[in-house]
Formats: structure tokens, sequence, C-alpha cells
């Protein structure tokens, strides 16, 4: 922004103030940032745009999830989930239009990779969403969980993160923004020199062979070396990282294998993410009976793990982990 003020022969602080606006009075249009000059705010009127995304619907759960539907300019959709929690609000934005991975159990993957969004599409998520909030100081903690693989659009999603939680951007706390992803293992490695987040790795399986039904990634991606990326990724004191395991009834989710993920992530200060698979019409996949689930996760504490089963919000709706899917064919309230 500051480049972008001398570039038009203005003061750099100048585009702090257009940044100020943006980013902590989320204002919709330039005419409202009223202590820029009248000219300046019609030059940016015809210059640059203040949203990049249009909000096509939203649904809401019977939890008080809400899902927004978006579109990106070029017509793909892409979908936002807002979590409420006890005390805050949780959002979970997309990277990409569609995903490339294709991991058995989601949904997302079944349409294919699209695009991936720019580092604007995926902070005007953030924007629009808190924009619409009665108390927007509510929306603290921020997961690139949504729609694709956010260490495969690497560049825009650490750029997006830098504005999210820089001071004199979104300034969300680093400890609050939370990026997952399916083990791209070069880019792990990097991602926690470049930038601070909290890691989650969605592992789903604790042998090579499992994994590479449920994740075609790892055939690309092995399983021993993801670990070891996860081994030296460099953790703050107290931070652990989150691998998140969706149970498969009949693939993932017996004793032998519980007690293979308790080894396999052994001496790597890791919190364990149980989720039962979420169903969605066509996959032939379902999640175990609930008696297997606890058995599962007792294993697992016993071991001395920080092992919880995750509820997931938002499944009446299709706003689920794995449901995500950027169409508009189902009921919405607008």
């Amino acid at each position: 922004m500051e480049d972008w003020a001398k570039g038009h022969g203005l003061e750099p602080y100048r585009g702090r103030q257009i940044r100020h606006w943006m980013f902590k009075r989320l204002v919709s249009s330039f005419e409202k940032m009223t202590d820029l000059p009248k000219g300046l705010r019609k030059t940016l009127e015809q210059e640059v745009l203040i949203n990049t995304l249009d909000i096509l619907g939203t649904e809401v759960s019977r939890d008080g999830t809400k899902k927004y539907l978006f579109q990106t300019g070029d017509t793909h959709r892409i979908e936002t989930v807002l979590i409420p929690e006890r005390d805050h609000y949780t959002l979970c934005v997309s990277s990409q239009a569609g995903c490339a991975m294709n991991c058995r159990f989601c949904l997302t993957g079944r349409q294919g990779l699209k695009r991936d969004l720019k580092a604007s599409e995926i902070i005007d998520q953030v924007i629009q969403v808190k924009r619409e909030l009665d108390e927007p100081e509510r929306m603290t903690n921020i997961v690139f969980m949504g729609m694709g693989e956010p260490l495969a659009n690497y560049r825009e999603v650490t750029r997006a993160i830098e504005t999210l939680t820089e001071e004199d951007g979104m300034n969300f706390s680093h400890r609050k923004v939370t990026l997952s992803t399916c083990g791209i293992i070069r880019k792990i490695g990097e991602l926690g020199l470049d930038v601070k987040v909290n890691l989650a790795v969605s592992l789903n399986a604790a042998d090579e062979e499992t994994r590479n039904f449920l994740m075609p990634v790892n055939r690309w991606n092995p399983l021993k070396e993801l670990v070891e990326a996860c081994r030296n990724f460099p953790l703050p004191n107290r931070r652990m990282i989150t691998f998140e395991y969706v149970l498969v009834d009949g693939v993932n989710s017996g004793e032998r294998d519980a007690r293979n993920l308790a080894r396999l992530l052994s001496g790597i200060r890791a919190k364990i993410n149980l989720i039962p698979l979420n169903p969605y019409p066509g996959l032939d996949l379902s999640p175990p009976p609930m008696d297997r689930i606890l058995r599962f996760r007792e294993i697992l504490v016993n071991r001395h793990y920080t092992a919880l089963i995750r509820k997931s919000k938002g499944e009446d709706i299709s706003a689920a982990c794995g449901q995500l899917s950027g169409k508009a064919d189902r009921d919405q309230a607008a």
C-alpha cells in the first residue's frame, strides 16, 4: 500500500491510512475513508478493488455454524465456515478453489483443482465475514482447513498469514492461526522458517499402505519422511503439532492402528484430534461405532497423548470437515 501511494506521488503514510481503514475498520467502500482527500478516494474507486469476492449466499446450521459461499471475479466458488466456540469464533478459510489432493474421504477433492487463491482472496474471506459480525472482536482464531491444500499454494498463503498477523494488518495472534496440511514435506520445513503459525497435519493412518489408500499424496510424500519433517519442525515452547486423524470404519480405526499411531508419533510434542468420518452422498466409507472410537482414544491416552474426539459442527449444512464443495445447489438463506 505504501508503494502504491508513492507510485501516485503521495506520502507513504497515505498507504498506511488505507491499510488501517481496510484491515482495522473493515470499511466496504473507499468513500468511507474520511481522512483521505476526496480526489484520492476517487482514484481508489477507479483503480482498486476493496473486495475481491462476492457473497452468493449463506447457510446456518442448527448448532450455529455459518457457511458462506463466495464467488471469485472469474466465477470460481469457494466456501468459508464460521464456527462458534464457547467464548470466541473460529473462521475456517479456503486457500484454493477445489483441491488436487483427492483424499478418498474428502468431497472437495472430487472436483479437482480449479486454481490457487490469491492472498487478497484469502484475506477477503476474513474481512467480509468479520464485517458481518455484531461483535467482530470475537473472531480470534483462523484455521486454514477449508477448500484446498495450503502448502500447494505456498507463496499466497504465507503472504496472507503475514497480513493476518502483522500489527498494521489484521493483527491476529500467530498463536491463534493454524495451517492444516495433508503433508507436502518440502514445504513443511520452509513454513517453520518463513512464518509463525500453528501446524496441523492430516495424518489419518499409521502405515504407508493404509495412508496410500486414503491419501494419494502419500505416494510422493511418504509417511516415514513426513513424520521426520514434523520432528524437525521448529516448535516454540509449550506448542504442539496437531495430528488430525479421520476415523474410518474397517480401514484405520482398530486397536492395532491406535498402537501403531502411538509408536509412530513417539518423541513428537503432539496433540491428536480424532475426527469420526463425516459422510456425504456417494461416499463408500463410514465412521466407526462410538465404542470403537472411545477405545481408540483410550489407547492413545494410556500412552500419554492428548487425544480429543472432535465433534463436527455444521454437518447438517455440509460444513463439516471434508464436506466443502463450493456448490450452490443446496437451499441457502441469502
